[in-house]
């Protein structure tokens, strides 16, 4: 007779939780918060309603880039709320939604149980930052369609006055709308990038929460300064600026693609760099408050030693950028030859092309008392233009405001029948004079032409 031992029963193991599932559970942890749920019905009806109502109003925000042709098209409205989003609103979101997602797990102490559900670290930074970025996307679409819903429905479709005068028809109009609030994705993505960065590496103090914003605030005061473009264009927020080359004819590309590889850039690390920390915290601790020290030499030293790298690429390949006065006399008298193409077409004056008129500018910056080149509201300029079959030469006067990212203002200084007075008697009645007040873009890199 024999005698036979029981087999040992192995411990049932537990199957590690597939990324498609963590990020459906971690998608629904952030769309049940009330504040997202607040975000997301903000975006999606908001910007409808503003556009909308601003466009029926008799003031228009002539001070921001678009806002004067709001009464004109539809599709001035979303870019007036993409200058105000790149700014305020998507810094903010990204602050709510990617600042968050992993100091809340510290507040609540639920680290432990998530790890025994999904137990694996990775997975679950995979699973939060795909929901963070797919909450994120879903606001930027509803910032964009509804600004976009209720300039059309307000104002109806129509061309669009690009910055270099020339009108945009509808299709073109739309398309590049969309191409810029796409362009706009890069720099939000970094800032989400770094909003994560301050969550894993700060736990659960609030500080993380103020990162996207603050440094967005950064950024945006050092593109008001006088900074060389090498310097402007490593900024990871200067595709929020540089939207604007796409409504010029030929497009100003080159600055917007260097702002959206930077941006990516800076997204990639700041995202590879919260993924290293997160990865070698202490779970076990429940007093974790941070990474201390390794949250600054982990975290922000690569991320100046990326600027710095940009900067010194950027300086090498484009050392002759900036405002120069040959710019600024040819984006003046490129404007103003378009745009006085419109005025003839309202006063129902005889067709007269760009070509015909040959339009030229002569500026001066300071009296000429000071480097005729930069940034500065003391531009004047002298526009000269000839008509078919006169042998006088017509001129009119602007003074400028040009911006360190290359827009300017121009603003007409007489004569009155020219671009003295903001409106101009047709034969319906007063209309908008397109050459008393106009915004235009000088081109920072010497890549369409020379200059």
């Amino acid at each position: 007779m024999t005698a036979t031992l029981p087999r040992e029963t192995a411990a049932p193991t537990v199957p590690v939780v597939p990324v498609s599932r963590a990020y459906r559970f971690e998608l629904v942890k952030l769309v049940s918060q009330w504040r997202v749920r607040l975000l997301v019905l903000a975006c999606w009806l908001a910007p409808g309603l503003f556009v909308a109502g601003v466009s029926q109003q008799s003031t228009l925000p002539s001070d921001t880039l678009f806002g004067r042709w709001m009464h004109a098209t539809g599709w001035a409205g979303p870019l007036v709320v993409l200058g105000f989003a790149g700014t305020w609103a998507l810094p903010l979101l990204t602050s709510v939604v990617a600042g968050d997602v992993f100091a809340a797990e510290d507040r609540l102490g639920t680290w432990r149980h998530l790890l025994v559900a999904v137990r694996s670290p990775r997975r679950i930074f995979v699973a939060k930052a795909l929901a963070s970025l797919t909450v994120i996307l879903l606001l930027v679409a509803g910032l964009a369609c509804s600004s976009a819903a209720g300039g059309l429905l307000a104002v109806g479709n129509h061309p669009l006055v690009g910055l270099d005068g020339h009108l945009l028809a509808p299709g073109d109009a739309a398309a590049r709308v969309l191409l810029a609030w796409t362009a706009a994705l890069a720099p939000t993505l970094a800032l989400a990038a770094i909003g994560l960065l301050g969550s894993v590496a700060l736990g659960r103090s609030p500080t993380g929460l103020l990162l996207p914003p603050l440094f967005a605030l950064a950024m945006s005061v050092a593109q008001m300064l006088p900074l060389p473009v090498a310097v402007r264009l490593a900024l990871p927020g200067s595709a929020f600026v540089s939207w604007n080359g796409l409504f010029t004819g030929p497009a100003q590309l080159a600055p917007l693609l260097i702002g959206i590889a930077v941006s990516l850039l800076w997204a990639v690390l700041a995202t590879a760099l919260a993924h290293h920390l997160f990865l070698r915290r202490d779970f076990t601790d429940p007093a974790y408050d941070g990474a201390g020290r390794r949250a600054l030499t982990t975290g922000l030293l690569p991320l100046a030693g990326l600027l710095a790298l940009s900067v010194a690429v950027l300086a090498v390949a484009a050392p002759s950028a900036g405002i120069t006065r040959a710019k600024v006399q040819r984006s003046l008298a490129t404007a103003f030859a378009h745009l006085y193409r419109m005025q003839t077409g309202q006063l129902h004056r005889p067709a007269v092309t760009e070509a015909q008129l040959r339009a030229s500018a002569a500026c001066t910056k300071s009296d000429g008392q000071a480097a005729q080149e930069g940034p500065g509201n003391d531009w004047r300029c002298v526009v000269t233009w000839h008509l078919p079959g006169t042998a006088v030469a017509g001129t009119a006067v602007y003074q400028l405001d040009v911006g360190s990212d290359g827009r300017f203002v121009a603003d007409g200084d007489g004569p009155k029948e020219v671009n003295g007075y903001f409106l101009v008697r047709t034969e319906t009645g007063d209309a908008p004079n397109p050459l008393w007040q106009f915004d235009g873009n000088v081109e920072l890199l010497d890549t369409t032409s020379k200059g």
